[in-house]
């Protein structure tokens, strides 16, 4: 058994909230300086920038995942982990196909860049990737085990494209093992009053859209092996701890 440390939860510039330094080499260089073992690039409804960020991470000997921030038709946030980059672009190109096509405006919600492996713009997402899709909360979790992956509602203390805060209350006939908060202290409230959360493992990522916003290497997982299906398969299960 290892323990690495994580955040799993990281907008790169692609996303149009994201800065413009966050770009992968850039995410991989400060992912290494804090010690973190095992990071992933969840852009808002896009995995286009997945690739370079898993191999400038390789090269700062750091795991990254492929992932998103999926968009639910109710407006709920979704983190959704993959265990390979071909999965990642599959789940990819199934949900650009069911988002809102509203072109970017550069100006009012920041520009969308794409990047290649060696860290240079190659093109901009020219549709706004903050628009909802069609694919509502209780399809995500279908969707991402048949890609051996993972959903992962969240940020679900946030007051705002949280599940709780969007539905005010999680579906009794809902699937997902694991859920991601912001802020640990609001846990126990959670918990209190949202019993489905009692059988699922709590995470806890930054969300971050800059660079010294990514955690340091404070939470971590217990896991079999280093590779990105062996941390999906231990995100799904609860903590015995």
């Amino acid at each position: 058994m290892m323990r690495l440390t994580y955040d799993l939860h990281i907008h790169s510039c692609l996303s149009p909230c994201g800065d413009n330094d966050m770009t992968p080499a850039n995410i991989a260089g400060m992912a290494a300086v804090k010690g973190l073992d095992v990071i992933a690039v969840t852009d808002h409804n896009s995995c286009r920038n997945c690739a370079p960020t898993m191999k400038m991470a390789e090269e700062y000997g750091v795991i990254a995942l492929p992932g998103m921030e999926l968009c639910t038709e109710e407006e709920v946030h979704v983190v959704c982990l993959f265990p390979d980059l071909y999965t990642a672009m599959d789940f990819d190109g199934y949900v650009y196909d069911k988002m809102l096509k509203i072109p970017n405006k550069e100006k009012i919600f920041g520009e969308q860049l794409l990047y290649n492996d060696i860290d240079d713009i190659i093109g901009k997402e020219p549709n706004l990737l903050l628009c909802n899709t069609s694919i509502r909360f209780d399809e995500v979790f279908a969707l991402t085990e048949e890609r051996n992956g993972i959903m992962i509602p969240a940020h679900i203390d946030k007051t705002t494209n949280s599940l709780i805060a969007n539905l005010g209350f999680i579906p009794p006939d809902s699937q997902f093992t694991c859920a991601e908060v912001r802020d640990l202290n609001k846990l126990s409230g959670l918990l209190d009053t949202q019993l489905y959360l009692s059988r699922c493992r709590i995470i806890s990522n930054s969300d971050a859209h800059y660079l010294e916003h990514i955690n340091e290497p404070e939470h971590t997982i217990d896991v079999t092996g280093l590779s990105a299906a062996e941390i999906i398969k231990a995100l799904k299960f609860k903590d015995k701890k």
